[in-house]
């Protein structure tokens, strides 16, 4: 009988453990510092003005968003992140959960991206709260939708990075933002109002 433990079942578990009422998570506790790293791996293509790629991803908690689901209607930001459980990440994507009305405002959803896999995913978002916007996971094939877009790092991470989309389907700003700090969400919003409703 072989009696290794995949690392699917190994994150199942975690995620049944963490949703149990007798484990109680600190997710500064549970958080894994990587320490500095390179602030970036990767150089995008992309620049203001080039047709955003498509892609479909599925959502943690179920069903799948299309980027041209969106098309006529609505603004995107992509906020690509590096990985679940790690600080700077732990801190960005709970602060976007205190501009959404902003985001609203400006005719703009927002879309968070990793390249993690969705049981460690729910867990994360769990941990910290709950998180009132799509998370999308990019895990497989594992960072296609990062590396279209220029932001996969080589070692398997996405950078750092926005990615505002217009309603047309066209980039119109980014940042590839060094890994180690968290984007100013005031510049983010400053790109936002150019666009207009």
């Amino acid at each position: 009988m072989n009696t290794r433990i995949s690392w699917t079942t190994m994150a199942l578990a975690l995620c049944f453990c963490l949703a149990s009422p007798a484990f109680a998570v600190h997710l500064d506790e549970a958080v894994y510092d990587p320490g500095e790293l390179p602030p970036r791996a990767s150089e995008t293509h992309l620049k203001p003005g080039d047709p955003a790629p498509e892609f479909t991803l599925p959502i943690v908690d179920g069903g799948t968003v299309t980027l041209a689901d969106y098309r006529g209607g609505k603004n995107v930001v992509l906020s690509f992140v590096p990985a679940a459980w790690t600080p700077v990440c732990s801190d960005q994507w709970p602060g976007y959960k205190l501009a959404l009305e902003i985001f609203e405002q400006y005719d703009t959803v927002l879309l968070g991206i990793t390249v993690d896999n969705r049981p460690s995913l729910h867990a994360w978002i769990e941990a910290m709260g709950g998180l009132n916007f799509p998370i999308l996971s990019d895990f497989w094939p594992h960072g296609k939708v990062a590396q279209s877009y220029g932001v996969l790092r080589t070692d398997g991470m996405s950078e750092r990075a926005l990615f505002l989309i217009d309603k047309q389907g066209i980039v119109r700003w980014l940042d590839v933002h060094d890994i180690n700090r968290r984007p100013d969400l005031g510049i983010l919003v400053q790109e936002l109002k150019k666009l207009g409703n």
